[in-house]
């Protein structure tokens, strides 16, 4: 999915008018301002304004620098009218829902402005010198391109792999410390927005539940923990990632309140019915289908009764909604062997197959989530 900023840089974002939309997976009676546990608080119409003209922007200068990356990794023709007009749809649609949320209390006011600018600018000169190794590894195809040093034969042969082309893969604290701004030049500035639209079904399940405990399955650099942690302060948060490398970075994050540990989604230590919510983000779509239905099934393990999971990942094939183009391009850019497979397996399916009861789907521009309990 992260090869969308060209076609935002090709559509002139800030000539989109405004439209109203329902917050993020809206369900009677369940997401209400109350069940977040966060006041209603109506955004100023200059709130709006900025924050619109900060994505729009971003859209449009971070999709110039992607689209030029990507024709030098694979040539590719213009997108077309269609795919364009799809696309646009969806980014404002994104826009609308991260506001109609805050709007209805879902999470606070302030992650709409709370893009991590010193820390993304102090990652740019590195991320921008890695360019050439990229564009290298992606050309040759070198996709085991990993630290000569590091013994991968610790970890299971799906991870050991240069996914994105990115430098060593999982494996190295540069990595980790490029990462998330890796993924905001990708997705034009739209990573956490697309994020936040697991936030209401996971604070909606902490609700009423004193001491409650809340899972993130590869965590990463902690990004996603950051923010559900401030939409609701009173919970005990975990995470856990395959990568050391990541776990040490969400570390000097998130600080010691966060319990983080280097564990295998797969198979992992807690005792069963341990969590009121989990989440798994941008993962599912980097996992064979017998992997994928193996974590899904350990994280409703994990979960007590009643408690919630959610999936937020790449749309899927079934809910295209016209970037289908987009979505079946998207392994032709990165190294993304198991996409393909991704993209026709239901992950409703997945879920229910896991013993869980799906309590709805939507979809946010490039992302579906997937809510369901135990």
């Amino acid at each position: 999915m992260q090869h969308a900023p060209e076609l935002l840089r090709s559509t002139h974002m800030s000539t989109i008018s405004t439209a109203a939309a329902e917050p993020a997976a809206a369900m009677p009676g369940l997401f209400t301002p109350s069940a977040a546990n966060q006041p209603a608080r109506p955004l100023s119409r200059l709130d709006e304004a900025r924050y619109r003209a900060r994505h729009h922007a971003m859209a449009v200068a971070l999709g110039a620098y992607v689209g030029v990356l990507h024709r030098l990794v694979r040539p590719l023709g213009k997108p077309n009218q269609a795919d364009i007009e799809a696309l646009r749809t969806h980014f404002q649609a994104l826009l609308d829902a991260d506001l109609a949320n805050v709007a209805a209390g879902h999470y606070p006011r302030d992650l709409l402005f709370d893009m991590p600018y010193r820390q993304l600018l102090r990652a740019l000169p590195g991320a921008i010198l890695d360019q050439p190794k990229i564009l290298r590894r992606a050309r040759a195809r070198r996709y085991d391109d990993l630290p000569a040093e590091i013994d991968v034969s610790v970890y299971p042969r799906y991870y050991r792999r240069a996914f994105h082309w990115q430098t060593d893969g999982w494996l190295s604290h540069r990595s980790a410390a490029l990462y998330d701004i890796s993924v905001e030049l990708l997705f034009g500035g739209t990573g956490d927005v697309m994020r936040r639209m697991a936030l209401p079904a996971l604070i909606a399940a902490l609700r009423g539940r004193p001491g409650a405990r809340a899972l993130d399955v590869a965590c990463g650099t902690g990004r996603f923990l950051s923010m559900f942690r401030r939409a609701a302060p009173e919970a005990r948060y975990f995470g856990i990632d395959l990568s050391g490398f990541y776990i040490d970075h969400a570390r000097q994050q998130l600080g010691p309140d966060v319990h983080l540990s280097v564990q295998n989604g797969e198979s992992l230590s807690f005792q069963d019915g341990s969590f009121d919510a989990i989440s798994v983000v941008f993962l599912l779509h980097e996992l064979p289908s017998d992997v994928r239905r193996r974590v899904v099934r350990e994280a409703g393990r994990l979960l007590r009764p009643g408690g919630r999971l959610v999936l937020c990942d790449a749309r899927q094939e079934s809910e295209a909604d016209g970037l289908l183009a987009i979505l079946e391009n998207f392994p032709a850019l990165y190294h993304e062997p198991y996409f393909k497979g991704y993209l026709r397996d239901d992950l409703e399916s997945v879920v229910a197959d896991a013993g869980l009861r799906v309590e709805s789907s939507s979809s946010h521009y490039l992302v579906k989530v997937v809510v369901a309990r135990s």
